[in-house]
């Protein structure tokens, strides 16, 4: 039996610097108000890089039904100790018109997709 599923040692999901994707998701993100807007639903890693490209933040629907889905660039997030969240400048009002998608849709899929994301948040693509 691995350390892990003993209980015993370093958790493996996070150190200082780094935490597992599964402990990101469902985080909260604050607005510059500091107010929440939503939480991290998953997050898109490019695959030649290996960087985190966007945090994909839902908010909209009721107890995560019906939820809209925003993606936000990486880099526009800072984990915030006091919160226990990221924090972002995007406000609630940009987030709700900026790019976003249903549950049923598949924009990553659409050429220039990412870019107008990034476009939208003014924001240079990493």
């Amino acid at each position: 039996m691995s350390d892990r599923m003993a209980g015993k040692g370093v958790a493996l999901n996070e150190t200082q610097q780094l935490i597992s994707s599964d402990k990101v998701e469902g985080t909260s993100v604050y607005g510059a108000d500091r107010k929440k807007i939503g939480s991290i639903y998953t997050l898109m890693v490019d695959k030649v890089s290996g960087r985190v490209s966007y945090a994909v933040v839902s908010f909209g629907g009721f107890l995560g039904i019906g939820d809209d889905y925003y993606p936000l660039p990486w880099n526009s997030l800072t984990y915030d100790i006091d919160l226990a969240g990221y924090t972002t400048s995007i406000t609630r009002e940009q987030l709700e018109n900026a790019p976003h998608y249903r549950v049923d849709e598949t924009p990553w899929d659409r050429p220039g997709y990412g870019r107008s994301v990034y476009d939208y948040y003014g924001q240079p693509i990493i």
